[in-house]
C-alpha cells in the first residue's frame, strides 16, 4: 500500500528517486502515464495491467472512452528502478505535468502519483479550504 507525501528533486537526466519504501512494490516493473489534474502515475505493474484490462473492455464508440483510453494508455511508459532506486520520467511527460526540479510522491494506495511542487501546493491548498464541500459530497459513497 503507497501513502505518505514525499518530497524529491527531479535531475537534469530526467532521472527521480523513489522513496525506499515504495520501491519493493514497483521490483517487478511500472509504468507511468498522464494522469488526471495535470499530474503523473506511477502504477506497479500488476496494477497497470488491471487498469488496462478495464480501459480495454470500455466501449470505443463513446468519445470518453476513446479520450481516456489514448491519454491514459498511448501516454504511458514502463519504467524500472535503477541501483540507486530512481526511475527515468519521459520529458513529454514532464512537460505534461509542468514538472520542473522539486517533485512530490504522493501515496494514493494502489498507486502513486507525482506532482510538480508548486502545482501540488496549489491543488492541496484548494482542495484543503473546500475539504468540508468534498466531504459531504463524497458521503453517499460512505466516506
Amino acid at each position: 500500500m503507497f501513502i505518505g507525501e514525499y518530497r524529491h528533486t527531479l535531475d537534469t537526466k530526467g532521472r527521480l528517486a523513489i522513496p525506499v519504501k515504495f520501491r519493493n512494490a514497483l521490483e517487478r516493473g511500472a509504468v507511468v502515464t498522464k494522469g488526471i489534474d495535470r499530474c503523473l502515475v506511477l502504477y506497479p505493474l500488476k496494477e497497470w495491467n488491471a487498469l488496462a484490462e478495464r480501459i480495454s473492455q470500455l466501449p470505443t464508440s463513446q468519445a470518453d472512452t476513446r479520450a481516456f483510453s489514448r491519454m491514459t494508455l498511448a501516454s504511458a511508459m514502463d519504467v524500472a528502478c535503477d541501483n540507486q532506486g530512481r526511475i527515468i520520467v519521459p520529458e513529454y511527460l514532464r512537460d505534461y505535468a509542468t514538472m520542473h526540479k522539486n517533485v512530490i510522491l504522493a501515496g494514493l494506495y494502489n498507486r502513486i502519483e507525482l506532482w510538480d511542487e508548486g502545482v501540488w501546493q496549489e491543488y492541496k491548498t484548494a482542495t484543503e479550504e473546500n475539504s468540508g464541500d468534498i466531504a459531504e459530497r463524497l458521503s453517499t459513497f460512505g466516506v
